[in-house]
């Protein structure tokens, strides 16, 4: 994955949608959606408070980077369901894993990619806009899939579809898959090796000490 559709996946995951543009087929509620309205809903509304902070603090957050990076990292907990992305992550490695391992993994592997590609919503256009074209429910019961266009002046529309869930009430973000290219995906094949050589927890040691870096690829 270019470095570039790894910042937009943290850009995509932080703004979850801009409610700059939604056409008339918008998206109908998922049949058992929370209190908090439809996952379409949810990811329009997300972006707001994102791109308005964007915009007010960009200078902030120029010359401060550990306020960007407690920006992000409450944006990112808040709307990605980390944990439960990290084991499809782990896939096959993390069958049997500890709650406790996963969350180590899950914790390195966010924290390395946010380090990494972060600054990069610094430069990140706030007047983009997003267009839903659907919402539509994921085999067995997993959640649903918003579909959606990020509109750019100039420029092609980049599809950017989310894979979202329940957890507790809330719709979180387990995926995100941009011009078809899953996160998940992404960084399943890229850690299969590490982790077929060490444990969970020394991969998690490596992606904090910078020995591993998250870049998709092997």
């Amino acid at each position: 994955m270019k470095k570039s559709l790894l910042s937009l996946v943290i850009a995509s995951v932080l703004l979850a949608g801009a409610p700059l543009l939604v056409t008339a087929q918008a998206a109908k509620p998922a049949a058992a959606a929370p209190a908090q309205g439809s996952a379409s809903k949810v990811v329009l509304d997300s972006s707001t408070r994102i791109l308005t902070t964007l915009e007010q603090r960009r200078a902030e957050f120029r010359k401060s980077p550990p306020a960007l990076k407690q920006f992000i990292t409450t944006e990112f907990n808040r709307m990605f369901d980390r944990d439960y992305a990290a084991r499809l992550v782990l896939g096959v490695h993390g069958r049997g894993a500890s709650d406790a391992d996963v969350k180590l993994f899950a914790d390195a592997l966010a924290d390395n990619l946010t380090s990494r590609y972060g600054t990069s919503l610094l430069d990140f256009n706030t007047k983009l806009r997003v267009r839903i074209k659907s919402e539509s429910p994921l085999p067995g019961n997993r959640g649903v899939k918003v579909s959606s266009e990020m509109l750019r002046d100039g420029g092609d529309p980049i599809p950017v579809d989310y894979l979202i869930r329940n957890v507790g009430g809330q719709w979180k973000a387990f995926d995100v898959m941009i011009e078809g290219i899953s996160y998940v995906q992404t960084f399943k094949n890229q850690f299969d090796a590490p982790l077929r050589q060490k444990s969970i927890a020394q991969v998690a040691a490596d992606l904090r000490a910078g020995k591993l870096q998250a870049n998709g690829s092997n």
